[in-house]
């Protein structure tokens, strides 16, 4: 296969990758410590994915999922956060990925300056492989089986009491915006990364959105005793699904991709897979100044209504779905900041991440666009209360 690899960039084009891809004699010498594997025989693709390398590769017996990461981005500590949440998963029936364990009984494998994991690769169809984050579902119906997938995670995670994850790049936690407290929680999220700390742009940035998204926290204050801590994915796009096939009535088949998974709670985790898919994000770059980026209304209450067909959410959480997606952006933009700062040293992309994410975002829920989002949200939690009302008379 060509060598040439491409991976995703900020603004959706596609860029040189900042992690060279994996070699067959990489994979090869990685391999031999997972004899259950068998030997490999051809590295058939190469994730245009852009914060790791990764591929899948046949060998004598199967094919298999390889995943390298920089050890300043992903440890063995930072993966085995991941391996031991979806081994809970796969345990309880969710459809995740199994992660292979090393002969010395390892899930997670230190090389240098690399960490890699192995994990089969699923038989369903990667349907989404060259979509990237904010990009819309490809129809309603597919949003609707990501919503019923979502919510049968969330009853497998029930009972996995893993702590909240250690300061790392590229986590999508909730801590700011569960604290009662922003600007203390902030200056807290700050000392624990120094890089974020240290770039001016980042720090101005950061206090931009505080204020901005303060009335947000303000709404979501009162409901946030009835958010139940949660470990969650984070990071549900269309992408991070493989699908039982390529049509308008496929399937979700197999969750993929935890690098992002914290301990936060399920509105999160729905929050967040509404600002991934249903808001074209990606307008915003091209054209700061757009009054009319495309939302996806009818995919949202798809999304919605296959969740609550398996996980109904109660009156407290369906209220607070509105203020926690304008707010649940606002962590994984700082880590991404982080990130680009502190391990790949590019003060231009921390930018595009602390300004035109963070900052750009924040103003958007602002807008009359953004109002359009946030108002269809809360006219969904009014019929939402009503039809649960209309349930309990019955």
């Amino acid at each position: 296969m060509s060598t040439t690899a491409k991976a995703h960039g900020m603004d959706g084009t596609l860029v040189e990758p900042d992690w060279p891809p994996l070699t067959f004699e990489e994979v090869r010498s990685l391999l031999a410590q997972f004899p259950e594997c068998g030997e490999p025989v051809e590295i058939l693709s190469v994730s245009p994915r852009p914060f790791s390398a990764a591929s899948v590769v046949s060998t004598r017996s199967e094919r298999v999922f390889i995943k390298r990461h920089h050890r300043s981005v992903r440890d063995t500590e930072g993966l085995l956060e991941e391996h031991r949440f979806m081994a809970y998963l796969h345990a309880h029936g969710a459809p995740v990925p199994r992660v292979f364990a090393a002969s010395a009984g390892n899930t997670a494998i230190e090389n240098g300056e690399w960490t890699y994991e192995v994990h089969e690769a699923s038989k369903a169809v990667d349907l989404y492989k060259d979509a990237i984050s904010w990009t819309p579902f490809q129809c309603a119906a597919h949003a609707y089986s990501t919503g019923q997938t979502m919510a049968r995670l969330h009853l497998a995670s029930q009972g996995f009491a893993a702590p909240l994850r250690k300061p790392r790049p590229l986590v999508s936690g909730f801590t700011i915006f569960a604290a009662h407290d922003i600007h203390a929680a902030a200056y807290l999220y700050l000392d624990a990364r120094p890089a974020l700390r240290n770039d001016p742009d980042a720090r101005d940035g950061f206090r931009q959105a505080l204020d901005l998204l303060a009335p947000f926290h303000a709404e979501l204050l009162p409901l946030l005793p009835s958010m139940l801590p949660l470990w969650t994915h984070n990071d549900l796009h269309a992408s991070n699904l493989l699908w039982s096939g390529s049509g308008p009535d496929a399937q979700a088949a197999a969750v993929i991709d935890f690098g992002l998974a914290d301990r936060t709670n399920a509105v999160h985790d729905l929050a967040q897979a509404v600002e991934r898919n249903i808001v074209e994000w990606l307008v915003l770059v091209q054209d700061p100044a757009c009054e009319d980026v495309p939302i996806h209304l009818d995919h949202l209450n798809a999304l919605l209504e296959g969740y609550e067909s398996v996980h109904p959410l109660s009156s407290e959480e369906a209220a607070a779905l509105a203020p926690m997606t304008a707010l649940c952006h606002a962590e994984f933009a700082l880590s991404e900041a982080d990130y680009y700062l502190g391990v790949l040293h590019s003060p231009e992309k921390a930018r595009l991440a602390s300004v035109d994410y963070l900052v750009g975002h924040a103003n958007w829920f602002l807008s009359n666009r953004g109002q359009t989002l946030l108002d269809a949200l809360r006219v969904w939690t009014k019929s939402h209360e009503h039809h649960h009302h209309e349930v309990g008379k019955q």
